[in-house]
């Protein structure tokens, strides 16, 4: 199997196929890219939106590629729809994913992220993604994306501090890393919740995700397109769009 992942930002050394290796496995194998012309990265829907051409253009060279599936790997979805619209493999969004699984496994909960620009963003997916009653909170850390990397021990107390919280305050019963960024967090934060007497779910988005991707495939199944139909061919001015040349 093979499922390649979106990193829908311009900034070099942020996400590489290391991080990801863990996840691969003999039949399984993870290739990865970043879009050429778009954000640094994603922190509102200005962001967002300057990078959903960059994802579609993406979406379509993998499916070429070979790819069996595509990730996004954002947790606002950038360009999910539009991407679902012009190729015929599954394409999942962490967001998507993340909190249909926390809403599986729990009765109420709470997405820990980056900024207070990126609620908002969170609040409104889970409206479009029919999961907002079961959102407790959203909690938020106040480090950049592009900042998560320098210190990493203030990054997982300050998550484990997010998530306390939202158990404690918010009554979430299950944790959601709201941030793709947070690869290799939630361990840490599952040890701190455990620490004070809470046993529940920290979801980490990207293996989440490649999980529910993987299983998706095997189950030979993929996103309607009754839902998201392919787009007509017209002339599109600007972009280099590779299914309308």
């Amino acid at each position: 199997m093979h499922i390649h992942l979106i990193t829908p930002i311009t900034t070099q050394g942020i996400r590489t196929l290391e991080d990801v290796e863990p996840l691969m496995s003999t039949d399984l194998t993870i290739t990865q890219s970043l879009i050429e012309m778009g954000p640094a990265s994603i922190e509102c829907e200005f962001d967002e939106a300057l990078a959903v051409p960059g994802v579609v253009v993406e979406a379509i060279k993998a499916e070429r590629a070979g790819a069996d599936a595509i990730i996004i790997d954002c947790m606002g979805d950038p360009g999910l729809k539009a991407a679902r619209e012009v190729v015929s493999v599954p394409v999942l969004g962490p967001a998507d994913a993340s909190m249909h699984l926390a809403a599986m496994l729990a009765h109420r909960f709470s997405v820990v992220t980056v900024l207070e620009s990126v609620v908002p963003m969170i609040e409104n997916l889970a409206k479009v993604y029919g999961v907002s009653d079961k959102l407790a909170s959203v909690r938020v850390i106040d480090i950049p994306v592009l900042e998560l990397e320098a210190a990493p021990e203030r990054l997982t107390s300050e998550l484990s501090q997010a998530s306390l919280a939202a158990v404690e305050e918010d009554g979430a019963h299950a944790i959601v890393l709201g941030c793709t960024g947070f690869l290799g967090c939630a361990e840490a934060v599952d040890a701190a919740l455990k620490a004070k007497g809470y046993d529940l779910p920290v979801i980490d988005p990207i293996p989440t995700t490649v999980c529910v991707a993987a299983g998706v495939v095997r189950a030979g199944l993929r996103h309607s397109k009754r839902t998201y139909g392919t787009p007509r061919a017209k002339t599109v001015d600007g972009f280099d769009i590779p299914h309308f040349q």
